[in-house]
Formats: structure tokens, sequence, C-alpha cells
């Protein structure tokens, strides 16, 4: 008990969210949305007048991190043209993918431009109001060494995402597909926190998925939930596309 007390207690005080490397899924090639944005990535699409991305960067610099690596594939020359090396201080790097390697392959190709112990992660095209600060003391007190958190938020149908169940300690237990989730509950808002090591492990050169692949094997061993009731979207949809601007608005104005 007192090796895994110790444990804990050093990955709170080795690095603070601000030395942190975040990372942006950006390569997806945005198939639903095609007959909406059919000139561009998905992370380029128009919301409030703004690219999407533009948005998911916002938060970053108020949480304070200063570098941030996009995970491009899928027209990644307009990505990069558009937001180049900075934006509003946050250095930007970019590692583009040759051919689709799913969420955690995206990743581990992107893991030689992370200097950090801990990887920020976030979808490119949801978006979270949740306390990111917050988050980060969550998994910086869990002992494992190879762990994932995932911010997860409460909604009124979890149909259309599916459900993650969670125990009195945060430990995930089960995710339910779409098919099996109906009701309110928590789903995987697209956030993550994983050591380093964990990212390591991911095979290289093949296309290997955080969701189907990864997450599920680490139940019982090391994957956590921090559950919130914070703002959700994503522009997956042409739907959800559609309430993208409200939205933003909306959050504007709760600011």
């Amino acid at each position: 008990m007192d090796n895994i007390r110790h444990r804990a207690e050093l990955r709170r005080v080795t690095e603070s969210l601000a030395d942190a490397t975040a990372l942006i899924l950006s390569g997806g090639l945005g198939t639903r949305l095609r007959s909406i944005v059919p000139d561009r990535p998905k992370v380029l699409a128009p919301v409030a007048g703004r690219p999407y991305l533009a948005h998911l960067l916002d938060k970053l610099v108020e949480t304070g991190l200063r570098r941030v690596v996009l995970c491009t594939g899928y027209r990644a020359d307009q990505v990069r043209a558009e937001f180049g090396a900075r934006y509003r201080g946050l250095g930007l790097l970019y590692s583009e993918e040759s051919q689709p390697l799913g969420t955690a392959g995206a990743l581990r190709l992107a893991l030689a431009h992370v200097d950090s112990r801990t990887l920020l992660v976030l979808n490119g095209d949801s978006y979270c109001a949740a306390d990111l600060h917050t988050f980060w003391r969550f998994h910086h007190r869990q002992p494992s060494e190879q762990a994932a958190s995932l911010l997860l938020t409460e909604v009124a149908d979890t149909r259309r995402y599916g459900r993650v169940s969670v125990d009195a300690a945060g430990r995930i237990t089960r995710f339910l597909e779409k098919s099996q989730a109906s009701g309110r509950g928590l789903i995987n808002a697209g956030i993550y926190l994983l050591d380093r090591a964990l990212v390591e492990s991911i095979p290289t050169g093949r296309a290997v998925s955080l969701e189907r692949d990864l997450f599920p094997t680490l139940i019982g061993s090391g994957v956590y939930g921090f559950a919130s009731s914070s703002a959700f979207i994503d522009i997956g949809t042409a739907e959800s596309y559609a309430a993208a601007d409200l939205f933003f608005d909306g959050l504007g104005h709760a600011a």
C-alpha cells in the first residue's frame, strides 16, 4: 500500500498540466459532413464564424498549455496552411498520417513530437466544457503507471454515443455499444489523459482504435472515468453540426 501511495504522490508532483503536450486528433475523413462541408477537413468546418479547431485551441490557451500536436491526415495541408506554427501563444506541431492509422495509431505516430510524461488528447470533432485542471488532478491520483483517464459527461440519452459505467472509485467497469445503451447516463466526451508508457505500447504501422482496441483491454487494470455534467457537443453529424453555432454562442454568454 505504501508503494502505491508513493507512486501516486510522485505522479502528482512531477508535472503540471501546463507542462503536458496536448494532441488533437484532426485526421478524420468527415464523411457524414461531406455533403455540407465538401471542400475541407472536418476540423476546419466553420462554426460560429471560425474554423471548428480554433474553439478547441482556445480552450487549451485558457487552460495554460503551451504545446499542441495536430494529428492530421485527410487534407492535412489545409490544416497547416490555416494555423501555421503558432496560435495565440500555443506552439503548433504537425504529425501527418500517410495512411489512416485510427485514433490510437495516430497518437503512436505523433509520439516523436511529445516531450511530456502525460498526454492530453482531444478528439477533433467534439467539445466538452469541463475543467481540465480538475480532470488532471483526478488522473494523477491514480496509482497505475500506465493509466488512461477518460473525461465523461452526462447526457439525457446515450443511444447515439454508447454508455460508460464507472464504480465508486472512478474505475471504468464497462463500455456499452450504441445499440445497447439508451436513457440518461455517462458517455465518452472525447478528452483523455494518457501516460506516455501506455501510448508507447500501441503497435506501430497499422490502424489501432483507442475506443475499440485499447480502452476495453484496460478494464480492471488502469482505465478511469472522470464524471462531469459539463456542456458537450460533437459535430460528427449534420444535425449536431447545425446546432454548433448556438452551442458556442451559449458558452460565450455563460463565460
